[in-house]
């Protein structure tokens, strides 16, 4: 067996949702909403399932969807792509984070990740024959500086791997911060791939950086219809670069899963196309619902870091007065009816910082039940 997959565990995810319902938990790990999506986009996939094709779609996409993605992005980011050169359809984001790092990676070359980090950067990069260089980030804010960069590139390096709003700390990288990344780029010869999957997701009056805006010919740029409509299911993802680089991209694709069914393609397509007002109607949703479970958990002692995109909020343990490792307080909070997900597990090395990470695009009901959860298992420490 590969070593690299034989030596992986249940992810964190996993198990945490088997745990939450053998237990009969509150599941505030898992990141998924309990919304399912807006009802127009969903008919428009299902009139497609019944009404049009389902055969072999193009390889790179139906070229109603690439044409909705271009006209997307540049609708709401200012991007200005080709849709025939420039833009393919995956099924889902961790495809196409697979099939960039499988195009893109030589053995032996070196790739920058920042940490903590979604759980298929690292074992995907060492698949690929990458030697990760991991630059660890720090709370509250997690940025990286010049002097981290200058110690993470070196000559032998390829790829850069940046995640930003980044799950699991729910921060969001500046202008200055994708500008700095770029310059490292551009002086080691190294393209970025940049999962900005949550792009939609930002909160208190946010816009949202591409890397594509500050490193067009060498971005990678990665987004996702399951985290813009709640459709997590889909698996429908956009990859976005200049045609050197989805030339290569797109035959890794090829090869993993070649194509994406056509009436989720369909259904997307529609979906892109929806009014500004129903992305904005989605922020405050996911805001209102941050400000509902931060001030329920503040009301019962524990502190929270900033969250300005993703749909998580981060509790320090220690500022909340709680002694007990992350993973431990994770296992404790099962027992008293609740699940949370450690931060350890998204660290590749130890010395992760005691935190939790709980996702809060749940109903009213829902949060209430979680937060009284988790002041229980406070309690009862």
């Amino acid at each position: 067996m590969n070593p690299i997959f034989a030596a992986l565990g249940t992810t964190i995810f996993e198990a945490t949702s088997r745990l939450a319902a053998e237990r009969g938990a509150i599941n505030l790990g898992q990141g998924f909403p309990e919304t399912d999506g807006p009802i127009d986009v969903r008919e428009a996939a299902a009139r497609a399932l019944v009404e049009r094709s389902n055969q072999y779609p193009p390889m790179r996409g139906l070229p109603e969807l690439r044409q909705a993605v271009a006209a997307h992005y540049n609708a709401h980011h200012g991007l200005d792509l080709d849709w025939a050169r420039e833009v393919t359809i995956t099924s889902g984001a961790t495809e196409a984070i697979a099939a960039a790092l499988l195009a893109f990676i030589n053995p032996g070359d070196e790739v920058v990740l920042f940490e903590p980090l979604y759980d298929s950067y690292l074992p995907m990069v060492r698949r690929a024959g990458g030697v990760p260089r991991i630059v660890r980030l720090h709370p509250p804010h997690w940025r990286f500086d010049r002097a981290a960069l200058e110690a993470a590139f070196t000559e032998r390096t390829r790829v850069v791997v940046l995640n930003t709003p980044l799950n699991p700390t729910a921060s969001v990288f500046a202008h200055e911060d994708l500008a700095l990344l770029a310059e490292f780029c551009v002086k080691h010869d190294c393209v970025a791939v940049s999962d900005e999957v949550w792009e939609h997701v930002l909160f208190d009056g946010r816009s949202f950086d591409s890397m594509l805006h500050v490193l067009r010919e060498r971005t990678l740029k990665i987004g996702s219809a399951g985290k813009m409509f709640s459709l997590t299911g889909w698996k429908v993802g956009f990859a976005c670069a200049a045609p050197a680089l989805t030339e290569v991209f797109a035959k890794a694709h090829q090869f993993l899963t070649f194509t994406t069914p056509p009436d989720l393609q369909h259904g997307v397509a529609y979906g892109l196309g929806k009014e500004r007002a129903y992305f904005e109607e989605m922020r405050a949703g996911f805001q209102r619902s941050r400000d509902r479970l931060v001030g329920a958990l503040e009301g019962e002692g524990f502190v929270t870091l900033p969250a300005a995109g993703a749909y998580f909020v981060t509790v320090d343990l220690r500022a909340s007065g709680i002694g007990m490792s992350d993973e431990d307080f994770a296992r404790h909070c099962i027992e008293h009816g609740v699940a949370v997900i450690p931060f350890s597990a998204f660290y590749a090395d130890p010395g992760a910082p005691a935190l939790v990470r709980l996702c809060f695009a749940k109903s009213d009901a829902t949060l209430d039940r979680g937060a009284e959860a988790l002041a229980r298992a406070k309690r009862a420490l």
